[in-house]
């Protein structure tokens, strides 16, 4: 079984043969991750942020791929909370990443002195999760942590600090639950791994 990797294909080159997609995460587990997460940030910042205006833990999303796990995970947050969102594109052509990206959506909240929690879909090389939290630190927040859904260990390039994490996943290609392949299978309920299959005989 072949899977499809990033390191194979380039999400954004059209596919001439066969998607087949295997389960990988079922949406109950991903449910259950989603409580776990949020029963351990509760505990971590329930004594740090309050109900005024400005006193809330902020949520900082990574568009497109973590709208659906933050919206779940704000959801079953038993804590004042505020949510903003960036997005990152990377430079170059092909199918690695260089570590090098271009903003397109800053942060639009204020973040001096409150509690921030980046949230990811996924961390893998770890170069685009560093230059974020490099660019959150820039903000001046009064602290600064890591969610992540998924964590793929096996493509670490540089060490990131995630607090919270999901699932530590294999190194195969993922789609669903807000992750897509060419903008497709973000609204999957679940979690699966896309595959090739050559139609050549």
């Amino acid at each position: 079984m072949a899977a499809f990797t990033r390191a194979r294909y380039n999400r954004h080159t059209p596919m001439a043969n066969t998607a087949i997609m295997q389960p990988y995460i079922s949406r109950r587990r991903i449910q259950a991750a989603v409580r776990r997460l949020a029963r351990a940030i509760e505990r971590d910042y329930a004594p740090l942020v309050g109900t005024e205006p400005g006193q809330e833990l902020v949520l900082m999303g990574t568009l497109k791929g973590s709208f659906v796990f933050l919206a779940d995970l704000a959801r079953a947050l038993r804590l004042p909370v505020a949510v903003d969102f960036v997005q990152m594109a990377s430079y170059g052509q092909g199918t690695t990443t260089t570590g090098e990206v271009r903003w397109l959506l800053k942060p639009g909240l204020d973040l001096r002195g409150r509690h921030v929690l980046a949230v990811e879909d996924i961390v893998d090389t770890g170069l685009t999760a560093v230059r974020l939290l490099e660019e959150l630190q820039r903000h001046g927040p009064a602290s600064m942590a890591l969610c992540a859904l998924l964590d793929k260990p096996g493509r670490r390039q540089v060490e990131v600090p995630i607090r919270y994490v999901g699932f530590v996943t294999d190194d195969v290609f993922v789609v669903g639950y807000g992750i897509d392949y060419a903008e497709r299978y973000r609204n999957l309920p679940d979690i699966r791994v896309l595959e090739h299959r050559s139609n050549d005989p």
